[in-house]
Formats: structure tokens, sequence, C-alpha cells
């Protein structure tokens, strides 16, 4: 069985474009794949944290997982720093990695932009994600479009120690939906959306309270046009509620613009509202179960002892390559 691995910071309520982007698929994936799905807590200090929040967010996070459906029968679940093998390979990839490389990276030049001081691990980071990846000879990664960079990184890091020091890693690819990849911020449609958005009507966020979420849904920025089309250059609001109700419903863009050709925007956003508030509502119970109960630290305590045994495994192979003293 092909083994898929994917993970999350801990920095937040999960925001809806992380669910439809990452969490539903690697439910869709789980029953085709060995599954393993990590908080990935070492990301999250490259820029400045609250320890507090950092652990409460870390079990959060694993209890939203479980709510969305992930399976921990399915699944190998654990928390990045858990697992020291991760910053040790990281290392010795940094020092197989370009500095050209790291600093074409996107999401290091948007988080960088404009400021005199930040992190060399904002800098580096790419490079621990290709450890998280490659360690596990991960053959696939389910990502959004905007993260596709990073798994082409990770890549371009594996092959090259390849040739240097032959065969050690599998070369991973990504997977990314068709449908509903990048949910954009619902006042500004031309954004991501982001839980760091300067305002937060345009982020929903699998907690909100039901009546929250319709309010933000059905002020949603749209157009003049009054007709449900997608067209993300010329109507990218309109488009992104699309995504949104295509990724809840199963249905293809086409068959929701034939669904909704002859209704106005307050009842298409209303039909979204109505989608999104049913399946979060049932999220959120699920959640509040896990939360208050103990099975969470079962559940990272074997995906830490599973997954130090198959790191450990991969760091020594790498260490031998390189003819590091044993």
């Amino acid at each position: 069985m092909k083994r898929m691995l994917t993970g999350l910071q801990p920095t937040g309520v999960i925001t809806l474009g992380n669910y439809i982007g990452a969490i539903k698929q690697m439910v869709k994936y789980q029953d085709e794949y060995e599954s393993f799905l990590f908080v990935a807590d070492l990301h999250a200090i490259t820029v400045p944290n609250s320890n507090i929040n950092l652990k409460e967010n870390t079990r959060s996070l694993i209890a939203l997982y479980l709510a969305c459906g992930i399976d921990p029968k399915k699944n190998t679940i654990f928390v990045q720093s858990q697992n020291e093998y991760h910053a040790n390979l990281s290392w010795i990839l940094e020092c197989n990695t370009y500095f050209g490389e790291l600093s074409r990276m996107h999401q290091f030049k948007e988080k960088s932009k404009g400021k005199e001081n930040f992190t060399a691990g904002l800098f580096t980071y790419p490079v621990l994600m290709a450890s998280d990846i490659i360690i596990y000879d991960a053959d696939y990664v389910p990502v959004g479009i905007d993260q596709k960079q990073h798994v082409e990184i990770a890549r371009d890091i594996a092959i090259r120690f390849n040739k240097k020091y032959g065969d050690t890693f599998i070369i991973p690819e990504p997977i990314i939906s068709e449908t509903g990849t990048k949910i954009m911020d619902l006042i500004d449609p031309t954004k991501k959306m982001s839980k760091s958005s300067e305002n937060q009507n345009g982020v929903i966020r699998l907690l909100d309270e039901p009546e929250t979420i319709r309010k933000k849904i059905m002020r949603a920025t749209t157009d003049s046009e009054m007709l449900v089309k997608f067209d993300e250059e010329n109507k990218p609001g309109i488009s992104n509620l699309i995504n949104i109700y295509s990724s809840f419903t199963g249905k293809t863009v086409s068959e929701v613009e034939e669904q909704f050709k002859d209704s106005n925007y307050g009842t298409f956003k209303k039909a979204v509202a109505d989608v999104v508030v049913s399946e979060l509502e049932k999220i959120q119970i699920k959640y509040n179960e896990y939360i208050n109960g103990t099975e969470i630290d079962q559940i990272l305590k074997e995906g830490r002892e599973k997954t130090r045994m198959y790191a450990k495994a991969k760091y020594d192979a790498v260490k031998r390559k390189i003819g590091f003293y044993e």
C-alpha cells in the first residue's frame, strides 16, 4: 500500500479553507493509503507564539482531525516535536539545499515582506517540511495549490541527495484535489482564506457558532451581475462560494451552476450557508466529545512510538550514507 503524509500547524482554530483543502482530502484517502498525519508544531515557532496556546492548539487540532472523520485506526497520528529525527534530518538536508532555492519560496517572500527582522527558521522551514515528508518515504502529500511548491522542493532535495549518496529516499508526489483546493476570503475573494486575516468576517472557523457562520456567508462579497457562474477572474466572490458549495455537496461546478441558474445571490448564499452549517454542527459535537475525553493521549502515544521507529531507521541510514562516525 502506498504511503501518504500530511500535517497542519497548530497556530489557531482550523478554517473552512484548511478543512476543504487538507482534512477532507485525508478523510477521502485514508482507505486508499497508509496514512501518516501529524501536528507540525515545530513549524509553528518560526513566528512568535505563546507556549500555552501552542499546547492547547495542538490538542484542539487533534480533536478537530478526529471530529472531521480522521480514523485513528487508519491513520498514524503524531506530534512533530515528539520525534527528534525530523529536526536532525533537516540539518543534514539544509547542508544539501541552496540559498537561492529557499529565497524563491513564495510563502517566505509573503511572510517576510516588509519585515526587517525574521527568524532563520522562517527561511529554512521548507527544508524541515521536506524532512517531514521524506523521512517516512511518503509516496504522496495532499496539498492545496499554494503548498505545491513545498512538495516540489522536497522532491528536488531528495533527488539531489539520492544522486550524491545513492538511493535513499522515495520521491514524493503532490496530490491536489480538482475542486475546492484554495478557498478564498469571503470579504476579499482575491486572497486565500487565512486564520490571520485582518478582517475576520471573511474567515469561517470550524468552531464558529452556526449563526456567525450564516452571517459571514450572507455578507460575502459578490458582484452586481446576479448570475451564479464560475469565473474566478471576473466573479471571484461567487466562484469562491461555488467552490465551497461544491466541496460540501460533492456536485461539480457545472451542476452547481445548473442548480442555481435561475436563483438570485441571496438564495444561493442561503443554500451555501445551510450545507456549511449542517456539516460543521456535526463536527462541533464530535469535537467536544474528543476534547473532553482521554482518547487523544493514547492515540498520540501510539503514534509517537511508531513514527520514532520509522524515523530512526531512515536517519541512521542517512548517517551511514554520509559517513558519520558510528
